[in-house]
């Protein structure tokens, strides 16, 4: 692995010269960078680093002295070598109490220099090592944090003693005696921008914490300080700014004691489903604390949702809307808990939208979208989005009725439907040009044709074209292959197999049959007529 070398001497000469001698006996080990003063090594070392610090200690602008002090509070601090002159020992001492590993005196002895790159490449060498093995101490520890976050999180069923075990045993004892734990939303697309632990990792300093995704792909975060949460928040709300999607976060209240884990991570979540109820500008930080004026017991209206199911396909809109406004008055958005809104979206899916269409099939494509989409509050990021569109799906469904309840009623259009579907069977015809005809929608024309005829258009108009076979094939020396156009089938091939799977046997064996039935019948009314005469 290469290493970066900086040296810092005001003297051209000494800088090049120790640049070649390195080079020469250290060939493709180090990048070494030059400076000519203590600004221009600092500025050096803000763009590049450096793993090694070579500097003399008289310079101008900012001596040694200043530089190695400046590098020596840094968390990375490099290696630092300082040369001087015999004359210079009070500035050497003051060096040597800011970590200098080496002193090597002017003029340089080659020897003494690549002594001192080499033990201080050793203890490089010695930190990278013992670095890795703390790196990998931490995500042995990380893991085991994470591990049993997630059983404790997402365990449906258990209880505080196991939740504090397992806390323990994983060493989550620093977030003792107080916690929070924070959910954080956001698109796929922002996601991909944001790089949550990038962002996360800045706030190492300010906190403890543990990330990590749940079932959902939230990110959630059991963090030490409040403080750290909201700074989360705030940075990864201004990274996805301008990105698809709305970025949301919530956060629970203060935990006590590490058996509360699971009640605390419900909590946030919980709390992060209100964002469907507030405004755009009051989602970036949910606090759960701030819901507890909600009414978890505020009164789902079920006889309001009973009656809107039994006016369903009448003409009482007025009174419907009415009963609307009643479920999503001004009132329950105020102050009813989301709970609410989950209980009567969850009626009024079971109570009228499912039971419309179990009880009259599928309708148009519009409403088979909106009925999708009413199956769930969070297919919405709005709760008025939601409200918008039960109501479309309400009226659309309560005209679907409507419209078929006025077909069962009229027969007329079902008797006309008949009347051209056998005028026309012989030719090409789709239950779309039946539907057109009498003026019906198609997905109401497919219903009231089944209900009316006791079958689909397909099976009657397959079931016609077979009898009016059947009937050429007793009555007419037709050909096989004419007798199936003139039934209605595409060729002679389709016919074929379309009468073997209706009748059992093959148009010409039907045929052989019946001649053969007529020929008994025959000789049988002989018989009879002779026996007579006798």
């Amino acid at each position: 692995m290469r290493r970066t070398l900086l040296i810092a001497d005001d003297e051209r000469n000494i800088r090049l010269g120790l640049k070649a001698m390195i080079e020469r006996e250290f060939p493709d080990v180090y990048d070494i960078c030059l400076a000519a003063d203590g600004n221009q090594a600092i500025e050096q070392f803000d763009r590049q680093g450096a793993d090694i610090v070579l500097t003399d200690i008289r310079m101008p602008n900012m001596d040694g002295i200043e530089l190695i002090k400046r590098l020596a509070a840094l968390p990375n601090c490099p290696a630092l070598l300082i040369l001087s002159g015999y004359d210079d020992f009070q500035y050497a001492k003051e060096a040597i109490r800011h970590r200098v590993k080496e002193y090597l005196l002017k003029p340089i002895v080659r020897e003494d220099l690549f002594a001192a790159l080499s033990k201080a490449e050793a203890e490089l060498a010695e930190r990278d090592s013992l670095l890795g093995r703390l790196e990998e101490t931490d995500k042995y520890r990380d893991g085991m944090r994470a591990n049993a976050l997630r059983h404790i999180w997402f365990s449906p069923h258990i209880d505080a003693d196991t939740i504090s075990s397992l806390a323990d045993e994983a060493g989550l004892q620093d977030f003792e005696p107080s916690f929070y734990v924070g959910v954080l939303d956001f698109s796929e697309h922002q996601r991909n921008i944001i790089k949550g632990n990038e962002y996360l990792s800045a706030y190492a300093g300010k906190g403890i914490y543990v990330a990590l995704e749940d079932k959902e792909g939230r990110l959630v975060v059991l963090a030490s300080r409040e403080e750290l949460l909201t700074g989360m928040a705030q940075a990864l709300a201004e990274a996805s700014d301008g990105g698809t999607g709305t970025f949301s976060a919530a956060i629970s209240g203060r935990g006590e004691g590490l058996g509360q884990l699971k009640a605390k991570y419900e909590e946030a979540g919980h709390a992060l489903k209100y964002r469907l109820l507030l405004g755009r500008a009051d989602t970036t930080l949910i606090r759960y604390d701030e819901l507890k004026r909600r009414n978890r017991y505020y009164p789902v209206p079920g006889e309001a949702i009973a009656r809107l199911a039994r006016m369903m396909g009448t003409d009482r809109v007025k009174e419907m809307k009415a009963l609307l406004l009643e479920l999503f008055g001004e009132e329950a958005l105020a102050e009813a808990d989301i709970g609410y809104f989950e209980e009567v979206g969850r009626l009024l899916n079971e109570q009228i939208f499912d039971q419309v269409f179990r009880t009259y099939g599928e309708a148009s494509v519009d409403i088979i979208r909106m009925y999708k989409m009413a199956g769930s509050l969070y297919h919405f990021t709005h709760i008025q989005d939601y409200i918008h569109c039960v109501e479309g799906l309400l009226f659309g469904l309560n005209d679907y009725i409507r419209h078929l309840r006025s077909v069962h009623v009229d027969q007329k259009d079902m008797v006309r439907a008949l009347e051209y579907i056998k005028a026309n069977y012989a030719n090409e015809l789709s239950m779309t040009m039946v539907s057109n005809y009498v003026s019906l929608n198609y997905s109401y024309f497919s219903q009231a044709f089944k209900e009316y005829a006791g079958m689909s258009f397909v099976q009657y108009l397959k079931k016609l074209r077979i009898e009016k076979a059947k009937e050429l094939l007793e009555t007419t020396e037709l050909k096989v292959m004419d007798i199936g156009e003139r039934a209605g089938f595409e060729n002679t091939k389709h016919f074929n197999r379309v009468f073997r799977e209706s009748v059992g046997v093959a148009p010409l064996e039907y045929r052989q049959n019946a001649a053969a039935r007529r020929g008994g019948a025959k000789r049988q009314t002989v018989q009879t007529g002779g026996s007579k005469e006798e």
